[in-house]
């Protein structure tokens, strides 16, 4: 049992505090996973509450047929979708705004050009299709397996593997297209 469900299986026993640990140790992946459904980092951090809320007051039941971080993404990414079929408004994202992850470099030149990469993918990333955005986001971004990211955008682990591939190649197609020689 994984340490998400060891913490859900205490809420459930009465342990309100448990929920905190929940939202300390998911919040934020949760919330930038959402992000790059939405496309609106706002609008990600609403999503991500509700999915929260409705783990406090609803209680859903967790099989762990997956583990608890693929189960609770699917609970967001179904609010997410709920959302957009609710207010049918056309999603774009802004991936120039995501907040940057901090590297262990030793030079300011380092810092730059691992700077300038992250830029140049979240640019690229943002003009690929949403399916695509979405699998390499699971994959690298939140290292999920290729059967979590499944559980997770519903398709077969085999759907997966084929949706990888094809949205490695088309980030590696618009990285080269805006001049940028990346390593995929």
């Amino acid at each position: 049992m994984d340490k998400g469900a060891q913490h859900y299986e205490r809420f459930l026993g009465g342990d309100k505090n448990a929920i905190a640990d929940i939202i300390e140790e998911y919040r934020a992946g949760l919330e930038l996973y959402l992000y790059s459904v939405v496309g609106d980092i706002s609008l990600a951090e609403e999503i991500t509450q509700e999915t929260f809320v409705k783990l406090f007051t609803k209680k859903p039941h967790f099989r762990a047929k997956a583990s608890f971080k693929t189960w609770l993404y699917t609970i967001g990414k179904n609010s997410a979708l709920n959302y957009i079929k609710r207010y049918s408004r056309s999603v774009s994202t802004e991936w120039e705004n995501m907040p940057e992850i901090a590297d262990d470099v030793e030079t300011l030149e380092e810092i730059y050009l691992a700077d300038e990469r992250k830029r140049a993918v979240h640019r690229a990333l943002g003009k690929l299709k949403k399916e695509y955005r979405e699998v390499l986001w699971l994959t690298y971004f939140e290292g999920m397996s290729s059967k979590e990211s499944a559980a997770v955008m519903k398709k077969s682990v085999h759907n997966i593997h084929t949706l990888l591939t094809r949205a490695r190649q088309a980030l590696k197609k618009q990285l080269e297209e805006e001049g940028f020689d990346y390593e995929i």
